[in-house]
């Protein structure tokens, strides 16, 4: 019989997930071999963001939103400039919204590539981290270092440097790029779709474990093309509706062994999943033709209900961004101005785009003078919180006569699926098993 047969009560504590939007951990309860409580705590100190913000100009606010994260900055920024723009009556037009739209793309390059490579294949090929990754397969890993070179290089030339952007603001950008510039990169981004490509074949070759569930899925969906910079919130299971009315349907509730809010949806207090695999269920027929024929070559139907093959999904989701940005600059045309004149005034600006990591939310309240009174911003880590856990539950449950090792090894690759803030923090996570 095996310890962990052996015994019928025990705990694993998996103390540091030292960076989901900031800091957290993950606690396991098992009771006869059922698991009695199960906790992603995330104990981050509060940072008071919303806070910070109150009194401040509209125009410090993307600038400040920018440094709540690392990994996608420019969702913040965005979301908090659509948000502002809406209160303050500023439409930038075709021109500077295609811009911002290829900026995006670089962010969602250089995330989902760093993701894809750095955080999440090294799981599905046994090794600890990219590093012991890369000496065995060497020339795959620097494939993925030069795809995420392409996505810094959008965000270097567009947003001023690769890492919170500096020349997006409220009306348009600082700085416009040359032609010249553009088509420099258009040459690097052709060789990158080979690189995204390639991508895809190896994530389609890689042991994706078998669990498939059943999700709600929540997701923006535009008109016309993939949701990146803006659109309508939809849901697998009929939800409709404009960015404005968020919050009518969608509530944080507070649990007390998380400093995080978690997201549920109204009436009934759903959990469910934004993301990757939500965009992509919601908005298969709005990829262009090569890139669904590419992922239905990988081994992807139209609907995705494995979180372990997200990897596989952001691997699509990297094609279509390089292609994207191509196309953009290829029908790039050169702004009037590089931004238009905004008046303050008195007003409520909401604004959602979506993130490597899916929805990101942005509300503001304005004084006559253009301060901020109010701000709520939630993250899509908020959002993906309950139904994390609940993956973890339903993974584990048919394995608890395994080690405490492999229990806890299971469920930072079940935290992996869904988000680099988790996952870069996962891989230094300290496992403490305290038996009953």
């Amino acid at each position: 019989m095996s310890e962990a047969s052996a015994n019928s009560s025990r705990r694993i504590q998996l103390d540091y997930l030292t960076r989901v939007e900031g800091e957290g951990a993950l606690s396991i309860q098992i009771a006869d071999q059922q698991i009695s409580q199960l906790q992603l705590k995330i104990f981050e100190p509060p940072r008071f963001f919303e806070g910070l913000l109150q009194g401040r100009d509209y125009s410090e606010a993307p600038d400040v939103t920018s440094r709540i994260c690392g990994i996608c900055p420019f969702a913040y920024q965005m979301s908090s400039i659509q948000a502002l723009e809406t209160a303050l009556d500023v439409d930038v037009g075709p021109d500077l919204s295609a811009l911002r739209r290829l900026l995006y793309c670089g962010e969602w390059i250089a995330s989902h590539t760093l993701h894809i490579y750095m955080l999440h294949g090294p799981d599905y090929l046994g090794y600890a981290n990219v590093v012991e990754m890369a000496k065995a397969h060497p020339q795959t890993v620097t494939k993925g270092l030069a795809l995420k070179k392409a996505g810094n290089d959008i965000m270097a030339l567009i947003g001023g440097r690769e890492i919170h952007p500096i020349n997006a603001r409220v009306g348009g950008f600082y700085r416009l790029p040359s032609k010249a510039e553009l088509d420099g990169l258009a040459v690097t981004l052709k060789e990158a779709e080979q690189y995204a490509r390639d991508t895809l074949e190896w994530t389609a070759g890689l042991p994706i474990p078998e669990f498939q569930q059943d999700y709600l899925f929540v997701a923006l969906r535009q008109e016309q093309g993939y949701p990146m910079d803006h659109g309508r919130v939809v849901s697998s299971h009929g939800l409709d509706i404009p960015v404005s009315s968020y919050e009518q349907y969608f509530e944080e509730q507070q649990v007390p062994y998380s400093h995080a809010l978690q997201a549920v949806l109204q009436p009934g207090a759903h959990c469910y999943q934004v993301g990757p695999l939500a965009r992509y269920a919601l908005n298969f027929d709005r990829l262009p033709a090569e890139v669904q024929r590419a992922a239905e070559q990988a081994g992807l139907s139209e609907v995705c209900n494995n979180p372990f093959a997200s990897i596989q999904v952001r691997a699509v989701e990297v094609l279509y961004a390089v292609i994207e940005a191509q196309r953009l600059i290829n029908v790039y045309r050169a702004p009037a101005q590089a931004w238009l004149p905004v008046t303050a005034k008195a007003a409520n600006g909401y604004g959602a785009t979506e993130a490597p990591r899916g929805i990101l939310y942005h509300r503001y309240q304005l004084d006559q003078q253009g301060l901020i009174q109010a701000a709520n911003i939630i993250p899509p880590t908020s959002q993906n919180q309950q139904v994390m856990e609940r993956d973890i539950r339903h993974l584990l449950a048919p394995v608890l006569d395994q080690s405490d090792e492999v229990l806890g090894q299971l469920a930072e690759r079940s935290v992996r699926n869904y988000d680099p803030c988790i996952s870069c923090a996962t891989h230094f996570l300290k496992l403490d098993v305290t038996r009953e």
